[in-house]
């Protein structure tokens, strides 16, 4: 399915691990949250890479070296290379490489995941705006604990007219106590006191989907995200299929007002949709789109939901099981893109999205 004619979540008869080589994995909000595995996670990539899928790990987390991110993976029971794992301060390493000479000193605003992708480019990582010959400052997530010093050492730099990159523009990241802040946040920290702008590497753009393809050779990719706005727009900008999973930062209100580049191909609860076919959306007679046992329709200022859960799977809230759930927020994805075309649809999705227990 290409990029301009997702207007509806699409179908698939074979299972998602099946009809794709490899899986473009998120980290954050998709594997793990806060360090912990997410439901369902580990169970799923063992099932998926034993029948013959294969995994990459693609994070806009600069934080942690490819080698630690592996190790936390495999103490998770997801055995990992790192070769397996790429990431935006690997994109970004590349992106200053190519723009300043071989041994250039590199101003590291960030942790250990920027110093070691520098060194592997022939970068010298330095941490004084003050350093001789200063070629470039390079921003990326710091963790919770990086000192406010850190954005006033970069701002003198910048100031003085030092090229500014930064590996993503993610303005949070998801944990286990919930939503915090991410570089996104701490790039504007900077903007603010120099008012200039970074390069940007990481998801949803270009450099950091030809890193993925450079380092996985993957022929048939599948990205797998939990935000519109890094890695869902990341694939409509490599022309790929995605699955958006709402273990993270993406509600389904969010999703029905996703414009073009935010619409996922595929919509599923967790991971465990990797290893099923994905139901079709279809037109219903008299108006509407549907999916399963659900209908839905572009009404008078709101989306109508019409229908019941299976009876059989009906819970004691209505809703059904996740699977019926799903199926209703498919259709309801399918009557709001519709229904807003190149836009954003703002008809009101609350009454059908309760009904779901969404």
């Amino acid at each position: 399915m290409t990029r301009q004619s997702r207007t509806l979540p699409a179908g698939s008869e074979r299972s998602l691990h099946q009809a794709y080589d490899t899986a473009l994995l998120d980290l954050d909000g998709v594997v793990y949250a806060g360090g912990e595995a997410i439901a369902h996670a580990v169970d799923s990539l063992a099932a998926a890479r034993a029948d013959g899928m294969h995994l990459a790990y693609v994070t806009n987390n600069a934080l942690r070296t490819p080698d630690a991110v592996a190790e936390h993976l495999s103490e998770l029971g997801i055995p990992t290379e790192a070769g397996e794992v790429i990431t935006s301060a690997q994109a970004v390493a590349r992106l200053i490489a190519g723009q300043v000479e071989p041994g250039a000193k590199v101003l590291v605003i960030g942790g250990e995941g920027l110093r070691v992708a520098l060194r592997e480019r022939g970068l010298v990582p330095v941490d004084s705006a003050e350093e001789d010959g200063l070629a470039a400052v390079v921003q990326g997530y710091g963790g919770p604990d990086l000192p406010w010093g850190r954005f006033a050492e970069a701002s003198y730099a910048i100031n003085r007219g030092v090229p500014w990159f930064a590996s993503n523009t993610d303005l949070t990241i998801p944990g286990t106590r919930g939503i915090a802040p991410g570089n996104g946040a701490a790039v504007e920290v900077v903007r603010i006191a120099t008012g200039a702008e970074p390069q940007v590497a990481g998801k949803p753009l270009p450099p950091m989907h030809r890193e993925t393809v450079l380092r996985t050779g993957a022929k048939r990719p599948l990205v797998v995200g939990d935000r519109l706005d890094t890695d869902i727009e990341g694939a409509f900008n490599g022309d790929v299929d995605s699955l958006l999973v709402l273990t993270g930062v993406t509600d389904a209100a969010q999703l029905l007002r996703a414009e073009p580049k935010y619409r996922p191909t595929y919509v599923d609860r967790d991971l465990r949709g990797l290893l099923t076919g994905q139901p079709e959306v279809v037109a219903a007679e008299g108006g509407g789109f549907r999916c399963g046992s659900w209908t839905a329709e572009a009404l008078d200022g709101v989306l109508e939901l019409r229908g019941e859960p299976r009876g059989e799977e009906a819970g004691p809230s209505g809703a059904g099981t996740a699977n019926d759930a799903l199926d209703g927020l498919r259709a309801l994805c399918a009557a709001a893109w519709t229904q807003a075309g190149d836009g954003s649809c703002g008809l009101d999705a609350g009454k059908a999205l309760a009904r779901l227990g969404l």
